[in-house]
């Protein structure tokens, strides 16, 4: 009898979607531009940006106009994105050229794969995960990426005083999120006792974000600080 093989239990799907021609365009063009080769061991930022700058890492940047919007607003830090979503890929990598952006590098692949792999520890100013699939069914909350082991890879790649900024409309992962942060190794609540901050400037309000403000609907930050 064979020995059954242990998969690895991925925090997403590839939902690929329909890709239009001008996305398609951007990713056969731009990507060697503005991309992160990950064929090399561990990225070197600023060979990468070519300058030395804070670093944001963005896990999850859907189809980037977050990720465009802090990156004009704040031209002094670098911005570091990664998803798997080819269409938000092309549709990224469009804005940067028609606004001619600078200071962001794109990849395309597994967030934990990468943080463990190819970012070298204590590098990272900051990481960002804004509204990553709450997978609401009980049944696949072990799909959330929020869990210890992943929370303790944060805090390797982060510097000391490095944010954990995390954004979620399911109150239930929200929740979630508090309850594996508060106890963690090495970081700090920056909110309030419940765990939640009020939005920060820097993330702006995305469009169904505003429209599920005005459906009523929640919204919740959670920010905590490596410590140590």
């Amino acid at each position: 009898m064979t020995d059954k093989i242990k998969r690895t239990i991925r925090s997403f799907v590839r939902r690929e979607g329909r890709i239009t021609p001008s996305q398609k365009n951007a990713l056969d063009t731009l990507l060697p531009l503005f991309g992160i080769d990950l064929d090399h061991d561990v990225i070197d930022f600023e060979k990468a940006f070519g300058r030395q700058a804070p670093c944001i890492f963005e896990i999850g940047f859907g189809m980037g106009d977050s990720l465009v919007s802090m990156a004009l607003a704040h031209p002094e830090n670098n911005y570091l994105g990664i998803d798997v979503h080819r269409p938000g890929l092309g549709n990224l990598l469009k804005k940067i050229e028609a606004n001619e952006i600078t200071n962001v590098r794109v990849m395309s692949g597994d967030a934990v794969e990468v943080l463990k792999k190819h970012i070298a520890n204590d590098t990272l100013d900051a990481i960002y995960l804004f509204f990553p699939d709450p997978w609401p069914k009980k049944k696949h909350h072990k799909r959330r990426i929020v869990k210890p082991e992943f929370v303790q890879l944060i805090r390797s790649k982060l510097k000391t005083g490095g944010l954990f900024h995390m954004a979620t409309d399911w109150e239930n992962y929200a929740e979630h999120m508090v309850e594996v942060m508060l106890p963690a190794e090495g970081f700090v609540n920056k909110g309030n006792q419940a765990g939640f901050v009020e939005r920060p400037d820097y993330r702006p309000l995305t469009k169904f974000e505003n429209r599920g403000i005005k459906l009523g609907h929640g919204v919740w930050d959670i920010m905590f600080e490596k410590i140590a």
